[in-house]
């Protein structure tokens, strides 16, 4: 006689299970998963951002000494101060806003257009190409106090190489880059944008390699030259790109803090003092971090509301049909 084995029915202990549990517990686990993908990044970002932030407007709120173990609660009044002209707070903060609105305005256009003209001339095929691509790209990868130090010496009004070359050129050569205006701005935009034009070279130069060639082939046949090309292909193209690129440098042009501080140390007087610099000093040196925490809030939402602006002015304009 044949077992229940052999004719093909499964013993009763060896039935299957109900296949609606096991699908549950698939859905179940597959909920999960996402979940602990982005754990360790979550994790970070509220240890690291968003606790910060909250904190950190709870500092605004106090007179806050770290030196001090009470920290009385005061308000709004940290703000009210920043708001108040005559005040010491209203005087270094504004003025130090001034200072970063004018290293903002000058340093953006630069950093936005010379590497854009890098990457035009960098995605041509010609011989050495890679070498003058690493070449620009280079001073990118140094620190600020390397950069700050290094031309801090090199624009020395008594040894540095810049005044003495400007001589042998028949230039004047007693200019005090680091110590007089607008000669220190000159000289913080501009080894600003030696620093890191490599770095938005980059961006736009993957940017124009993804246009398609077959746009300028149709430009080229319908007689466009190359500044049509540029106008009405490369820019089109490169708008999202654009848009980032803006954005990022807009915001390390305002937080610029190291090259003020190692170069000109705020100087000549206070002219070059940057609100990061202002902050720094304020919340670090003078132990006021309500007042500091209050200064950097004002800093973003003026940050927030220039970017909104710029998504705005960037924004895809509709054709109106009519």
């Amino acid at each position: 006689m044949k077992s229940t084995t052999e004719v093909g029915v499964l013993p009763k202990e060896r039935a299957p299970q109900p296949r609606v549990k096991a699908g549950r517990s698939v859905r179940e686990q597959g909920k999960a998963t996402p979940w602990l993908f982005l754990a360790p990044y979550l994790v970070l970002f509220i240890g690291f951002v968003l606790l910060p932030i909250v904190f950190g407007a709870w500092i605004s709120l106090h007179t806050w000494d770290y030196t001090m173990p009470v920290h009385p609660f005061v308000g709004l009044d940290n703000y009210i101060e920043l708001m108040q002209p005559g005040s010491i707070a209203f005087e270094n903060f504004w003025n130090s806003m001034k200072a970063t609105g004018i290293f903002t305005l000058f340093s953006v256009p630069l950093l936005l257009t010379i590497p854009l003209a890098v990457a035009l001339l960098m995605a041509k095929n010609f011989p050495g190409r890679n070498f003058f691509r690493a070449v620009y790209f280079a001073p990118y990868v140094l620190g600020v106090a390397v950069v700050a130090i290094l031309w801090r010496y090199l624009l020395d009004s008594n040894i540095g190489l810049v005044n003495y070359y400007l001589g042998l050129l028949g230039l004047p050569d007693d200019i005090a880059w680091t110590t007089s205006t607008p000669a220190a701005w000159v000289a913080l935009i501009g080894v600003t944008v030696w620093w890191t034009l490599g770095f938005n070279a980059v961006i736009y130069l993957a940017a124009l390699q993804d246009i398609p060639a077959e746009l300028y082939e149709a430009a080229r046949m319908d007689g466009a030259n190359g500044w049509n090309q540029f106008i009405h292909v490369t820019l089109p193209g490169l708008r999202p790109v654009l848009i980032f690129v803006t954005m990022i440098t807009l915001i390390a042009s305002a937080n610029m803090f190291g090259q003020s501080y190692l170069m000109t140390q705020g100087g000549p007087g206070r002219e070059t003092r940057t609100a990061i610099y202002q902050i720094a000093e304020t919340g670090l040196r003078n132990f006021q971090m309500g007042s500091a925490a209050a200064m950097s809030y004002v800093l973003t939402l003026f940050l927030m509301v220039l970017s909104i602006i710029l998504f705005w002015l960037f924004r895809e304009k509709k054709e109106s049909r009519k």
